[in-house]
């Protein structure tokens, strides 16, 4: 095997770098497979046969568990290890009455002090989003929307608003998801996206504001049922 002859400057950046690539898949792709219900609510996470499946050691995998209990998406349960958090029904309906106050706040202030540029952008997130519903392309569709949402908070220069958001959002991925379950209450889904761009791009505060905090109350009944 050829070695290679890196200096002291160029070791420090690069294993960093190699381990935070490795940490960040291992979290996205954890992540997914709970939004996607590959990894269910309250079922617990086995960490040998994970990291087999997934041809991991347990260190790195251990590390992108305990990241995804930060967001609150895993517990850490004594004796029973890793488990996919289950938020009850009242939770649920509580975290998305709070999110639609926020994002009603964040659209009246993102239509009053959002640059050209990020309307601009959350534009072509929209488009993308779209593309996306008219293939069937279900989780890149719902990354996108909540991008979309993020975007839109994060016009409103509001660094507090944005951390708050952030939490919940991150809490409900699961939740939303399966809010896109079904021909219908995905099509409703994204005709509220509709009405929220144009809004956006016509700088109309109550429009928007309303809109979004429509979405959010539709969001409660298309998954109610289900958790």
């Amino acid at each position: 095997m050829n070695s290679v002859n890196v200096g002291a400057g160029d070791v420090s950046s690069v294993a960093p770098l190699q381990r935070t690539a490795l940490h960040d898949t291992l979290v996205n792709h954890l992540r997914d497979m709970i939004i996607e219900g590959n990894l269910a609510p309250g079922s617990r996470i086995h960490e040998g046969q994970l990291g087999e499946q997934l041809g991991v050691s347990r260190t790195p995998l251990r590390e992108a568990i305990k990241y995804l209990a930060s967001e609150g998406l895993v517990e850490l349960v004594p004796s029973r290890g890793a488990v996919v958090k289950r938020f009850s029904a009242k939770d649920v309906e509580d975290m998305l009455t709070v999110l639609q106050s926020m994002e009603e706040l964040a659209g009246r202030l993102a239509c009053e002090v959002g640059s050209a540029e990020e309307i601009a952008h959350v534009r072509a997130l929209h488009d993308e989003m779209l593309d996306k519903y008219r293939s069937g392309d279900r989780l890149n569709y719902y990354k996108l929307n909540q991008a979309i949402h993020t975007a839109i908070v994060q016009m409103a220069h509001n660094a507090t608003l944005s951390n708050m958001h952030t939490t919940l959002q991150t809490r409900l991925k699961r939740i939303r998801f399966v809010g896109h379950e079904g021909p219908e209450k995905w099509a409703a889904a994204v005709a509220e996206h509709e009405e929220m761009i144009v809004a956006l791009e016509q700088r109309n505060q109550p429009a928007l504001s309303e809109a979004l905090g429509r979405h959010l109350k539709n969001a409660w009944e298309r998954v109610k049922d289900g958790v």
